[in-house]
């Protein structure tokens, strides 16, 4: 079933954000992934088929790969959901997990191992991204010398701004900030190692992380089309923005309308729905080898 939003009559939401609806359900919280997709900071107006599923299951995937770091994830399996659920089965279903309460830090943790998006255009005027000198000559879609750590603020509504490394500190500690800092490099390099043995580039991502009894956890989703660049390896060459198995498709379908990027969001033809939900399933069932429950 399409899900575009949700409300469980006696569980007590509390956020709902682009994508996801959460709700307390006391020592734990049940974050549900609906089909609503995001462009540019703005809810589209269609759900995309199965795009809750896909997020839901492949950072489940993540969590279990990286076991080096500990995550919020309790369970996906509603089988092991709380007795107060069982009547929202067919809402819940593949597309819900229990997590841990951790207090969330105020920041984007961005990782880029290739240049692309935002980063392409500040290079192209001055030879940086996100602040962060490069040397020149560098191509479209190249792959960058080093990973490079670029983190964002984390905006409820509107636009994340990119900030510098003394304000991410200034944020949330050196400590944590270096701790962050070296987890998204580390999630990010074995990510994109396991996704180019299945025929992915991971261009760049994001994560996100909390406090849990003063430990840094990792929290919200992981290596998602939503959060991440996927590009085929199949056909790859630096100089051109390669075809993408996340939600560059809809964005590179928003950018021919006459749009000024603020709300309401353009309605998505059926092609590109449909379209785009293709690709986020062809990403899980490479990505993880399986296809989705």
């Amino acid at each position: 079933m399409l899900l575009h939003s949700l409300e469980l009559p006696g569980v007590r939401k509390v956020a709902s954000g682009k994508v996801r609806e959460i709700f307390d359900l006391g020592e734990q919280l049940l974050l549900v992934t609906t089909d609503r997709i995001s462009a540019f900071d703005c809810i589209l107006p269609n759900p995309i088929p199965r795009k809750g599923e896909v997020l839901t299951q492949l950072s489940a995937f993540w969590f279990e790969r990286f076991d080096f770091l500990e995550n919020h994830l309790v369970s996906t399996e509603f089988s092991e959901f709380p007795e107060q659920l069982r009547p929202f089965e067919a809402q819940l279903r593949g597309r819900s997990m229990l997590v841990k309460k951790a207090q969330p830090l105020p920041v984007e943790c961005v990782v880029r191992g290739y240049l692309a998006g935002s980063g392409w255009k500040e290079y192209q005027t001055q030879g940086s991204v996100c602040g962060i000198p490069l040397p020149a000559g560098l191509r479209q879609a190249q792959q960058l010398p080093e990973t490079l750590f670029t983190p964002s603020t984390k905006a409820v509504s509107g636009h994340d701004e990119n900030i510098g490394w003394e304000e991410c500190v200034r944020l949330v500690g050196s400590q944590v900030a270096e701790e962050v800092r070296s987890h998204s490099v580390r999630l990010y390099e074995a990510g994109r190692a396991w996704a180019a043995t299945k025929g992915i580039l991971i261009a760049d991502t994001k994560f996100e992380f909390g406090l849990l009894d003063g430990r840094v956890i990792l929290i919200d989703e992981c290596l998602t089309p939503d959060s991440s660049r996927f590009w085929p390896a199949g056909g790859y060459a630096p100089g051109m923005s390669p075809p993408s198995f996340d939600k560059q498709f809809v964005r590179d379908y928003l950018e021919t309308l006459a749009w000024d990027k603020t709300p309401p969001a353009p309605t998505l033809p059926e092609e590109v729905v449909e379209g785009t939900s293709a690709k986020y399933l062809e990403a899980f069932e490479r990505l993880t080898g399986a296809p989705l429950r």
